[in-house]
Order: C-alpha cells, then structure tokens, then sequence
C-alpha cells in the first residue's frame, strides 16, 4: 500500500511551502488509495511552541487535507510523536555502533568553534575533522561511564563514492559522499538528530515515498547510507522545487505573508488557496487553472511537477480567490462572511439586510475581509467624498443639471427600485439631452462615491428613494 507522511516539526505556524508538500503527498495518497500520515519531528524541544501541533493539524484541515494516522487519532504506527519514541532510536542507534557504523564524539562546542574557525581562516568549508573517530571502543565506554558529555555521530565511508538517487522529479541524482561530514545523530541531551530519526521512523512507518523540498537533496547520502547501514530498502523520494518571491528570492517572511493562518486570516478560501498551491510547481496536462480537490486528485502526478522553482505570485492568487468567491451560493458566501462582518460596528445588523448587500458586493470582492471595509457605505447616513476625480465631476454643470432632474423624477413616484429606476433615467436624458456616460456617472459618483463600483441598479433597490434623494441632494451641494 502507497504510504506518505507529512512531518513537520511543531515550530510555529503552517508554511505554504509545508501545505504543498502536504497537498502533493495526500494527493498522492488519494489518487492511489493509500495512507497520509501525520507525523510530529518535535525532538528539538528548545523550538517547540505551545500548540502548535493543534494548529498545524487545524490548518491541514481547514484546507480540506484529512489525516488516514497521526498522534490525534492514533494508528498501527504509534507513537506518532518522535518525542515518544526515544527508545526506538536508542536502539538504532546502539546498533550503528555495534557495526562501527558509529562512534561517541566527546569533542566539545569550544573545541568545534575553533576548528570551524582555523577552517574558516584557510578558506576550507567548515566541518567535523573526526577527531573522536578511531578511539577505542573501552576508551568511549571509560568516558561515557564517567559522565563525559558526549553525542554520537555516523560514519561517512573514508573512501568517497558516489550516492545516486533516483528521484521521482529530477530522474537521476548523483553526489559525492565526501562532500559530507561525520554527521551527529544523537544529541548530548539523548534526543535523535533529523537525519537518523527520519530515516528510522520512514522504514518503520512503512512509508513508502518521501516527499520534501529540494534543499534536503545534499542530505539523501547520509539517509541512504543509514539505509543501507541497516540493511533497510529506502523509499521512493520526490524533491519539489523551491517556492520564490517575484525577484526569484526564497519565499520568506521578509517579503510578506508566508503562513497558512495569515491567508486564512485574511479572508482567502481554502478551495482557491489549495488550487492556487497546487500550480506552484506542478502543471496540469490541460490548459486551464481553476480545480476541485477531487479534479486535483485525478490529474496530479508527480512526473508532471518541474523542477525548477515556482514564483508565488500574489496577484494571481487574489484573481483566483474571486473567482471562487463569485462562484458560491449566496447562503454560502454569507455564512463564510460572518467572523469578518462580526469585525464590524455593524454586526448586529438584520441578516436579511446583510443578504441583500452580500449579494450587491459579491462581484466585487477579492477576499471575505474585503467586506470590512466596504460595510460603511451601507450604513452611514452622511458619507464624505474623498476621491479627487469624484469631486471634481460633481462640481460640474452637467452634472448639476443631471442630479436636479433626476430629483424632480424621483419625487413624482412613490417609490424608487430597480424596476422603475431604468425609466426614470430616460425621462432624464429626455429632459436635459444628456446620455451616455455623461449621464449615468454623475449619478454613480453621487450615490456611492466612487468611480467604480457594483451594479448601481442594485445599490438604487437597496437605498430606496428617501436615502437616493438625500445623497443626491448632498452631492448637489459640494
């Protein structure tokens, strides 16, 4: 059975860089009616953050990802935590040095930093010189049994070959074991360093392919050499590319929201953040970009993920967040619009009055928070107008002639809405010869303010003919 886990380690907020690498796994898993595994790499206690296991957890499932195992629900696997499976790696541990796979390091952080630095000095790239690699095995037992602060580092071969991966994005890759270091898999605190926990709980967990980006590609000799050290067969292995900021930069913080809370926060979907995630890096076999989670599942494969890096461009994001929002059934989108309109001074407003304008602002917007900031005009009786084009147009003869007559049509019916506003408007440009854009934008800056704006039919029905005059009559007066 196919078998993927996502592992983050419970260190703050969802990066979108870790919801692709969980997106692409689950994907995979549901596409080939396998297992997603939720895995928690918490040996780093000193990083840990109070609830962020839960958060990250949350976040997977907001965005529609749904966990097959995991600490919350538990599994064959357990424990799902690597805190909780110390023992286990003690005893792999134990074993690489029982091969002479591994040896105790005693060298101390004083001594490492000089070295580092003497390397630094002669221009070498830093790393261990396997100072404590060939004590005798009674003399590292002498000084672990005297309380000898130590951690335990792998054995890379003396002699360098060449490690070939072949990678389900990149085909063929190919690397120097040389060019790593004696590397520490045991810390002085007792804890497993990434490298050895990874590769012990993949085979243990019996995961099947790994998924993760392309900057762990220097480490795959050290993990295929603890494969093979354990006589264990790895997994298959798929390296994603890097996601980029629009200068090519990696996508950090630096440059603006990176974390799946921010997204969520301000009011993006989780449909068109998944889907939007989903083309960073992968193209589908068809020309088009607007996908369902199952339409994602049947299309995605990892032969069609490229290799080079993908730029997360905000842009498209925000155009795809609003044509998912356009899409959704009033009720719907109302509903999903409730915490944000809750933000608000007028949260205690009618839902049927907040139907009416959701139904009005829809097209136009871009995020659920949009909605902040567009609610005042609704309600506020003596809105200022601030756009200097706006006010210009309205100090305009024309327009004065245009907002007159239109009072004078209004006040002979009894009521104003979008049935009869239409003919109102011809009688209008009957009686001042004005048409076109000459006509409709002085009433269009007089009743919203704006430029541009939604359907002002709709905006008219809403206001009704009492609030239509008093605004007009406001604008008449600037």
């Amino acid at each position: 059975m196919v078998r993927l886990r996502f592992a983050p380690s419970p260190t703050g907020f969802l990066h979108v860089g870790g919801l692709r690498t969980a997106l692409f796994c689950w994907l995979y898993v549901r596409k080939n009616h396998g297992k997603f595994v939720f895995r928690l790499e918490d040996t780093d206690q000193k990083r840990a953050v109070s609830g962020a296991e839960n958060e990250l957890i949350r976040m997977l499932e907001w965005a529609g990802i749904d966990i097959d195992e995991g600490p919350h629900l538990g599994g064959e696997m357990a424990p799902y935590r690597q805190s909780e499976r110390l023992e286990i790696y003690n005893q792999y541990a134990g074993k690489l040095l029982d091969q002479g796979n591994a040896y105790p390091c005693f060298c101390t952080a004083e001594r490492l930093e000089k070295l580092r630095d003497e390397q630094h000095a002669k221009g070498e790239t830093p790393r261990y010189d396997g100072f404590c690699r060939n004590l005798s095995k009674d003399e590292s037992a002498r000084r672990i049994d005297s309380g000898e602060v130590h951690v335990i580092r792998m054995k890379i071969p003396e002699v360098s070959e060449s490690i070939v991966l072949n990678d389900l994005i990149r085909g063929s890759v190919s690397i120097e074991t040389g060019q790593s270091e004696d590397q520490v898999i045991v810390k002085s605190d007792g804890f497993p360093t990434y490298h050895l926990a990874v590769v012990v709980d993949d085979h243990l967990m019996e995961i099947t392919h790994v998924v993760r980006g392309e900057e762990w590609l220097p480490s795959f000799p050290k993990h295929l050499l603890l494969y093979r050290y354990f006589g264990w067969n790895p997994p298959q292995f798929a390296h994603l590319p890097l996601i980029l900021n629009p200068d090519r930069s990696k996508l950090s913080k630096r440059q603006g929201d990176v974390a799946v809370e921010d997204f969520r926060e301000k009011g993006y979907l989780p449909e068109s953040l998944i889907n939007f995630i989903a083309l960073l890096g992968w193209s589908p076999k068809e020309e088009r970009e607007l996908f369902t989670l199952p339409e994602l599942v049947e299309e995605f494969s990892f032969e069609r993920v490229n290799k080079s890096g993908a730029v997360f461009d905000l842009e498209k994001l925000n155009w795809m967040n609003q044509q998912y929002i356009q899409k959704l059934e009033l009720d719907d989108l109302q509903q999903r619009l409730k915490p944000f309109i809750n933000k608000t001074p007028y949260a205690g407003e009618a839902p049927s009055l907040f139907r009416k304008i959701v139904k009005i602002l829809q097209p136009r917007l871009v995020t659920l928070s949009d909605i902040e900031n567009r609610l005042s005009f609704f309600f506020e009786d003596n809105p200022e107008a601030s756009d200097a084009e706006v006010l210009r147009v309205l100090r305009e003869e024309n327009t004065k002639q245009v907002l007159a007559n239109f009072l004078k049509q209004v006040e002979s019916v009894q009521s104003l809405t979008m049935d009869n506003f239409g003919e109102l408007m011809k009688n209008v440009q009957n009686e001042t010869n004005i048409k076109g854009k000459n006509l409709w934008m002085p009433l269009r800056y007089a009743i919203t303010l704006e430029k541009e704006g939604p359907d002002l039919k709709l905006i008219i029905d809403f206001f009704g003919k009492e609030r239509c005059m008093h605004l007009v009559q406001r604008a008449l007066e600037i």
